[in-house]
């Protein structure tokens, strides 16, 4: 057997990592600003880690949710304190894209509603309804294609509000920075508009926090530099630093019902001690604020190295700089592939991409300032 080739690799096989920085079969060093598409949150191979995973596994790694997990009940409790919802509820399950599918059938189980809203160029993962909430027609099976979602340009509050006045929205979902969008951000304006409207017309709203939350803004959650409180929240990548998990945060106003939802690996005892771990990590070692911290520094450095390109070329390849936190666009007057190629084979540093022409960056949250240091001299030589 071989594998089914959906993936364009780089010829890169990396074996070993260590905070921000990957090593190759070859022993060749890499600086990751990519994280494994924001996966790794508080570093590679961190040693508190893989304590609290060892010592889980050792004792067991497995067993249903037709017992009691208590690692369960510590992860609810726990991370309700330290992101601000300690009243939600917590489902879990083993991906971003589970998560959004458990969010969208919640939904329409408490309305009874079949629509939804979505963003343009939204990204909600790659199964049945979180695909069909996607905004790419090239990964829209015709079985996926049900005719559930209208996509709305982001910001437009009119155009969502109009929508949502037909009375037969279900559920409104939001990344409140896009992603694989090109890290757009939703407005604090927009945000609370569009709150307001999904209560007035009894929407659901979804903050689709997989990759822009867990600290990547600087603060837990990407909606809470907006001000507003979603009816849902969905997480997963940063939850625990690359061991599959996800989870949906579920406001009080939902009441459980036996079955509703279910799932076979879900807040497993070895995920569970993996996410636990990185709570730990979190508070240990402020990883959010060094997110924000770090993350503006960067976002400063990059704005002032287009500034210092165009005041002595004349010209500069970067367009446009945006995000927050450790979550960041570089707009690029060429195609990224001209960029990114020569960071990983010449420089030896990992980006992520959107689009055509937008570096994204998505490093682990324990990233420090020399090392962002280190990519802005990486990224000069490239350009």
């Amino acid at each position: 057997m071989k594998l089914f080739d959906v993936y364009p690799l780089f010829d890169v096989n990396i074996v070993r990592g260590k905070g921000c920085k990957v090593w190759d079969d070859k022993g060749q060093e890499y600086l990751d600003l990519y994280g494994g598409h924001a996966v790794i949150s508080i570093g590679h191979s961190h040693p508190h880690y893989i304590e609290k995973v060892t010592e889980q596994v050792s004792r067991l790694g497995f067993y249903s949710n037709s017992v009691v997990n208590k690692l369960q009940v510590e992860l609810a409790e726990r991370l309700g304190r330290i992101c601000g919802y300690d009243d939600y509820q917590l489902f879990l399950i083993n991906s971003g894209a589970e998560a959004n599918e458990n969010a969208l059938k919640l939904a329409s189980f408490t309305n009874g509603r079949t629509r939804v809203l979505s963003a343009e160029k939204a990204f909600h993962g790659r199964t049945s309804l979180a695909v069909e909430v996607t905004n790419n027609p090239k990964i829209i099976a015709p079985i996926n294609d049900n005719g559930h979602v209208t996509y709305l340009p982001l910001n437009d509050l009119p155009a969502w509000e109009a929508e949502l006045a037909k009375g037969d929205v279900c559920a409104v979902i939001l990344e409140c920075i896009q992603g694989v969008g090109g890290i757009k951000l939703a407005t604090e304006a927009f945000a609370q508009g569009l709150a307001a409207a999904c209560k007035k017309y009894g929407a659901i709203l979804i903050c689709d926090e997989i990759q822009c939350g867990y600290g990547r803004s600087g603060k837990f959650f990407a909606h809470q530099w907006l001000g507003i409180r979603p009816d849902i929240i969905t997480v997963a990548k940063g939850i625990a630093n690359g061991f599959p998990m996800g989870g949906v945060l579920i406001s009080p106003e939902f009441k459980p019902v036996y079955g509703q939802l279910g799932t076979t690996f879900g807040g497993n005892h070895l995920a569970c001690a993996a996410a636990l771990a990185v709570l730990d990590v979190f508070e240990e070692e402020h990883l959010v604020e060094n997110a924000h911290e770090v993350g503006e520094y960067l976002i400063g450095a990059l704005k002032d190295l287009r500034t210092e390109e165009l005041k002595s070329k004349g010209s500069s390849h970067i367009t446009d700089v945006r995000g927050r936190g450790l979550m960041i666009g570089i707009d690029l007057d060429i195609p990224h592939k001209d960029v990114r190629q020569p960071l990983i084979f010449q420089e030896h540093c990992f980006t992520g991409c959107a689009g055509t022409n937008i570096l994204r960056l998505l490093p682990p949250l324990c990233l420090s300032k020399a090392e962002a240091d280190l990519f802005i001299e990486k990224l000069k030589k490239t350009l």
